[in-house]
């Protein structure tokens, strides 16, 4: 336990709580950041660094180096402000917020707190030193004056843009670089001696040489021609150098797994559970290589046993290795179309911690006893070697448990009572996922085929079946039986939230559904269960998708974080990922700490402490939004290319959104996104109302709103700015304006001649 000091605590003689953490982490183990922290919070003052040496009494250069960069390391992550006086102090106790810099288009940006709070908006001025995905310390400057937090720079602490990929451009005999990422709104300087044989109108790669400042733009040098044009696959090329996503392995972590062999070592299989003779079968889709889950069910008097197996990858992935450190680089793997960067080598993500069939493999296993009315009543987990009896597929299962094939059930016959056991405890459990109100969105993902030369052939929807939802179903028991067993024993450890919407995007929504005809219950805080009855009372509606779609679009970001603050998608009180350590960084962290627990080892003696915790939740969470920017913008792309020798051609579709420069329009049976700008709707002035969104013609009354059906022509198709562009043609349906209430605010005035 951690040992409470009073303010005159002599820091020399006491324990470090996180001693033994430390001393297992490091050759030279230091004061922890605990201990740091609370130094600082006792002296009440800020501390040069000979002051923190003397009051821990360190005195060997090593020491003193070591504790150099953990202060730097602190710096970095938000905890400690190096002031000008060459000081640490604590970065809450000077009213300070540290968090990660998000930027947009148009210049502007938020920062998104470290501690979960609001975004705070950071004006084109403060961004000027600043690009997206930097970290940073600022102070609240005041408000803007559309209400929101106003930030102003304190310290850059972390740059994280050292290079862009964009078109070079040359105007009055000075080069630039036009990001592909359009959150970095700043173009970069190209000195002519950074040119090398680029050439105007290519698609480079530029180093940033010098971050931007208050008083000059961020200056590059081109690295590496990419070409005048994208060919296929090099969209896939600009996202991975666009978004600095690791792609190839460091040499230190290649001889590191040398070693390994494509079957389990005999020794490493001792003092674990044999479940080899255990029917558990991996179901996954057809495309699928990396297998990091299996399931088995059996009826028991009062219910069932779930066993729920995962690849145990924390016995292969040492802390503070080579393959750790990539791993945590990483965070998790990025799936583009057809093409993935694992977070793992493929000795280990498609080898040995790949629960492939007729193969054995290290587990671990929780286990659940679940009774009839499917409330988990207790649950367990333990190390195990399995090895799994199919490889089976979602369509396969599909079509034996809902369709019942007579030939797939004839393939499977040991295997079918296991799984009819779980499609009849899935049922179960999927009536008590409904009573606690979690959501189900029916949102629409889409699938692209390829032709040859990775010709776009179509874009096609993908459908969930039952089987998709029953080995849902079970990884989020599994995941919820982590969170509290984690809870239960105190231990430092990842979680999984996801916060319900704020009083703004509630008072939005609210204005969009009673427009659509429904209502949302639950005053200013609804619960899960009233966004169910909205989900459930939008089911066969035509518009339905797109009810579900501005749903789900008011809901916070789910991130990862120590802090317990439930998940509000899920009506849990905890929740936390275990299933995919394959792919997801944090779900490593989570074995590791219930390793931990089962050696039955103390809480502070865990290698990680809560601050780690904080800082591997943001990075984490950053990661996995930057994985997903990379990938949407492939896709977004990959569209764009698809309905290049579309153009001129109509087509019917669904309003998806309105602003203030037009609305955007999904085609129908091709789920493609495009704009109609304002400029081209009928002659008229519009009014763009923020809180119903819509656009209203002053003279005709003519509405567009969110689920209008039109009809649009393919006007242009943007590759580099990955945009689409439709003409309009008719309103195919218009629905009745509703009066505005009377505390609406006033309505910008945005005529058809304005532009974006």
């Amino acid at each position: 336990m951690t040992q409470k000091s009073p303010p005159d605590i002599d820091f020399k003689s006491t324990q470090d709580p996180y001693a033994q953490r430390e001393a297992a982490k490091y050759e030279q183990p230091i004061p922890s950041r605990e201990l740091i922290l609370h130094l600082l919070e006792q002296a009440g003052q800020p501390l040069q660094r000979k002051q923190i040496v003397e009051s821990f009494g360190l005195q060997s250069d090593a020491d003193l180096e070591a504790l150099r960069r953990r202060l730097r390391a602190m710096e970095r992550d938000g905890q400690l402000l190096f002031n000008r006086k060459q000081q640490y102090c604590l970065v809450n106790n000077q009213d300070l917020i540290a968090g990660r810099v998000l930027g947009h288009p148009d210049g502007f940006g938020f920062l998104k707190p470290d501690d979960g709070s609001a975004d705070l908006f950071l004006s084109p001025r403060e961004m000027k030193e600043l690009m997206h995905n930097d970290r940073a310390v600022v102070r609240i400057s005041g408000l803007d004056r559309k209400g929101r937090r106003e930030a102003a720079v304190v310290e850059v602490l972390e740059r994280n843009t050292h290079q862009v990929v964009g078109r070079l451009f040359s105007e009055k005999g000075f080069y630039f670089v036009v990001a592909d990422n359009k959150k970095i709104a700043q173009d970069i300087l190209i000195p002519k001696e950074g040119l090398g044989k680029a050439k105007k109108g290519q698609i480079v790669v530029a180093e940033i040489v010098q971050q931007p400042n208050q008083r000059h733009q961020p200056i590059g040098r081109v690295t590496e021609v990419l070409g005048k044009h994208l060919a296929p696959g090099m969209e896939i090329e600009v996202a991975i150098r666009s978004y600095d996503l690791p792609n190839e392995w460091p040499d230190k972590l290649l001889k590191e797994i040398k070693h390994l062999k494509k079957d389990v070592p005999e020794a490493a299989k001792k003092n674990r559970v044999d479940l080899r003779d255990t029917p558990l079968v991996t179901i996954d889709g057809e495309d699928a290589r990396d297998f990091d889950d299996a399931v088995f069910c059996k009826k028991t008097p009062k219910g069932w046993k779930l066993l729920v197996a995962i690849a145990d990858v924390a016995h292969y992935v040492q802390v503070s290795t080579a393959l750790d450190d990539e791993a945590k680089n990483r965070s998790t793997s990025v799936y583009f179309p057809e093409q993935v960067i694992p977070m793992l080598p493929e000795i280990l993500s498609n080898g040995l911690c790949s629960l492939n069939p007729d193969v054995d493999r290290l587990c671990m296993v929780c286990e659940l006893v679940i009774d009839a009315e499917g409330t988990i009543l207790r649950s367990k987990f333990f190390e195990a070697v399995m090895r799994s009896h199919a490889r089976m597929t979602y369509t396969e299962v599909a079509k034996i448990l809902v369709d019942g094939d007579a030939e797939l059930a004839k393939k499977y016959q040991p295997l079918l009572p296991h799984l009819q056991e779980l499609y009849a405890l899935y049922k179960v459990m999927r009536v008590k996922r409904e009573q606690r109100g979690a959501m189900d969105f029916e949102t629409q993902e889409t699938k692209i085929v390829f032709g040859t030369e990775r010709k776009i052939e179509q874009i096609v929807p993908v459908q969930r079946n039952d089987a998709h939802k029953l080995i849902e179903e079970f990884m989020i028991s599994a995941n919820i039986a982590a969170a509290r067993y984690l809870n239960r024993k105190k231990i430092p450890r990842l979680l999984r939230i996801h916060e319900g919407p704020g009083i703004e995007k509630l008072a939005t929504l609210r204005t969009f559904l009673n427009e659509m005809g429904l209502h949302l219950g639950g005053g200013e805080e609804p619960t899960p269960l009233d966004f169910m009855a909205v989900i459930n009372a939008s089911q066969g509606r035509a518009d339905a998708h797109l009810i579900h779609t501005v749903l789900l679009r008011s809901m916070s970001q789910a991130v990862y974080s120590p802090d317990n603050k439930g998940h509000f998608g899920l009506a849990l009180e905890a929740y936390t990922h275990f299933t995919s350590p394959i792919r997801r960084y944090p779900d490593l962290l989570v074995h590791r700490a219930i390793k931990h627990c089962l050696a039955e080892k103390p809480p502070e003696t865990f290698i990680y402490g809560f601050p780690d915790m904080i800082v591997l939740g943001e990075h984490c969470s950053a990661n996995e939004r930057r994985a997903d920017e990379a990938t949407r913008d492939v896709v977004n792309w990959l569209k764009c290319e698809y309905m290049q020798d579309k153009l001129g051609e109509e087509f019917s579709g669904i309003i998806s959104a309105v602003t203030g420069f037009g609305f955007f329009v999904e085609l129908k049976d091709v789920y493609v996104e495009g704009l109609v700008h304002i400029s081209n709707l009928p002659e008229d002035y519009f009014h763009f109302d923020a809180t119903s969104r819509h656009l209203k013609g002053e003279r005709t009354g003519i509405t567009y709103r969110l689920g209008d059906s039109v009809k649009v022509r393919v006007a242009r198709v943007d590759l580099d700015e990955k945009k689409i562009d439709f003409d309009l043609l008719h309103t195919v349906k218009v629905k009745k304006t509703i009066p505005l209430p009377v505390s609406t605010p006033p309505k910008k005035n945005v005529k058809k001649r304005h532009k974006k």
